[in-house]
């Protein structure tokens, strides 16, 4: 096995198991095992159990993050090319969007959603700590484009309605993505280009509503 291979493999079961059975309750044996490689190839590749946590968030999150900065790059460039100001509901498009579209991405990415899933609603804070430090940059940007957009609006309410609209696109990501049935016998959306219409306009009308 190549050491491209080994370390895709380290990453692949890590993030399996990370998702399925926890941080603390995953043994560097139990994912040297299942990778069939031992404990001097996890040593090599990423140092620690911690750095390897890091990486496997790195490793979807990064790329996710760069697509969702070239979203909110050309919302501004539109907005600006119009002479108008930026608008709540493309910001917050260009955030859920490419983040809808992740269960799509290929194998592994029901774990990676179960995984974030235990960060943002788990009780783990190196766990949920190890993923917003991927999430900082791009959040203080969120916050400032919706401030732009909204500049009525204090900015604690934008912190907080920001928060509900993360709520709101994760939940969605665990229902429709994560293979769950849902209960009383409702059904999936048709495609997902329903789901984000519907996750968009939910967090758009959210954010606009006026102050209580």
């Amino acid at each position: 096995m190549s050491q491209p291979d080994t370390k895709e493999r380290i990453l692949d079961v890590a993030e399996e198991l990370f998702a399925r059975q926890g941080f603390h309750a995953t043994s560097l044996r139990a994912i040297t095992g299942a990778a069939e490689v031992n404990l001097a190839a996890v040593n090599y590749h990423f140092g620690s159990k911690e750095a390897l946590l890091d990486a496997v968030f790195e490793r979807r999150l990064t790329p996710l993050n760069r697509e969702r900065q070239a979203r909110l790059d050309a919302v501004q460039a539109v907005a600006a090319t119009e002479g108008r100001p930026l608008r709540a509901e493309e910001v917050l498009r260009a955030l859920i969007e490419p983040t809808l579209r992740l269960y799509e991405s290929g194998p592994g990415a029901s774990s990676f959603i179960l995984l974030v899933g235990r960060a943002l609603s788990g009780s783990d804070e190196l766990v949920r700590q190890t993923f917003l430090q991927h999430m900082g940059a791009l959040f203080a940007l969120l916050l400032d484009l919706l401030g732009q957009a909204l500049p009525q609006l204090p900015r604690n309410q934008l912190f907080w309605r920001l928060q509900f609209a993360l709520g709101a696109t994760g939940h969605a990501l665990r229902w429709a993505g994560g293979g769950l049935e849902l209960p009383g016998g409702f059904t999936q959306p048709p495609s997902v280009e329903e789901l984000i219409d519907m996750v968009v306009g939910f967090s758009a009308a959210g954010m606009e509503a006026p102050c209580p």
